[in-house]
C-alpha cells in the first residue's frame, strides 16, 4: 500500500511540505508507505485543449505530468498540496492536475483522494473546494479529517505550532490509511470496483 503526495509549492521544505511530511509520517505508522513529490519552482505548462491526450493516453507536453502518469498504478492513494494564493491553490498545482487529470485519470478512479493548502489567514476553504473537485468528477473516494485539511503560517516553524491543523493531518493520514485498506480487504472478498456506465455528454448550448 503506497500513497502519492504531491508538493505544490514551490519552496520545496514550506509550510505545504511541513502538513505533507505530518501526513507521511502518520501513514507510515498505521503501515502504509508513502512518497511526497516536489513539482519544483519552475513554471508547469497549463492545458492547451488539444485533445492529444484523447488518443494517445499521455499529454502532449513531456515533463513531470507523464512522469507521474505511468506511475499512477504503483498508487492506492493521492494527496494534493499547495500553498493559498489569491484564495485559490497555487497556479502550478493546478496547472498540473489539469493535465493529469485529462491524460490519466481513468488510473485514479476508485482511489482515495484528498486535498490539503497551507496560508497564512484566509482562502484556505475555497482552495479545498478547487481541488476536492478534481476527485469528485473522477470516480473518486474524498478523504476527510477531523476539521478542513490546512494548516496556517508563513513559515515551515508557524506551521509547527499550528496544533491543530498538524492534528488534522494526522487523523487525515488515520482515515487514508484505513479506506485504503477496507478497498484492498473488499477487493480480497471478491468486491471488485464499479464497471461505470459510458458517460453522456449534454451540452447546455448546442
Amino acid at each position: 500500500m503506497k500513497v502519492l503526495l504531491v508538493n505544490g509549492s514551490p519552496n520545496k521544505n514550506g509550510c505545504t511540505y511541513t502538513a505533507l511530511n505530518e501526513i507521511a509520517v502518520q501513514l507510515e505508522k498505521d503501515g502504509v508507505q508513502s512518497e511526497i513529490l516536489y513539482l519544483g519552482a519552475d513554471a508547469i505548462n497549463d492545458c492547451m485543449a488539444c485533445g492529444y491526450c484523447s488518443d494517445n493516453n499521455c499529454c502532449v507536453i513531456n515533463d513531470v505530468v507523464n512522469e507521474v502518469a505511468q506511475k499512477l498504478d504503483q498508487y492506492d492513494g493521492f494527496v494534493f498540496g499547495a500553498p493559498v494564493y489569491y484564495a485559490a491553490p497555487a497556479s502550478r498545482l493546478t496547472a498540473f492536475l489539469d493535465r493529469l487529470f485529462f491524460s490519466a485519470g481513468s488510473k485514479m478512479q476508485c482511489k482515495p483522494g484528498c486535498a490539503v493548502v497551507s496560508c497564512r489567514r484566509a482562502g484556505a476553504s475555497a482552495s479545498l473546494d478547487r481541488i476536492n473537485k478534481y476527485f469528485t468528477i473522477n470516480n473518486m473516494p474524498v478523504v476527510s479529517s477531523s476539521y478542513w485539511n490546512m494548516v496556517h503560517g508563513s513559515e515551515a516553524e508557524d506551521v509547527l505550532q499550528d496544533a491543530e491543523g498538524l492534528h488534522t493531518m494526522r487523523t487525515l493520514a488515520q482515515n487514508m490509511a484505513w479506506l485504503i485498506k477496507c478497498i484492498n480487504a473488499g477487493k480480497q472478498a471478491g468486491i471488485d470496483k464499479p464497471e461505470y456506465q459510458e458517460k453522456e455528454w449534454t451540452n447546455f448550448i448546442r
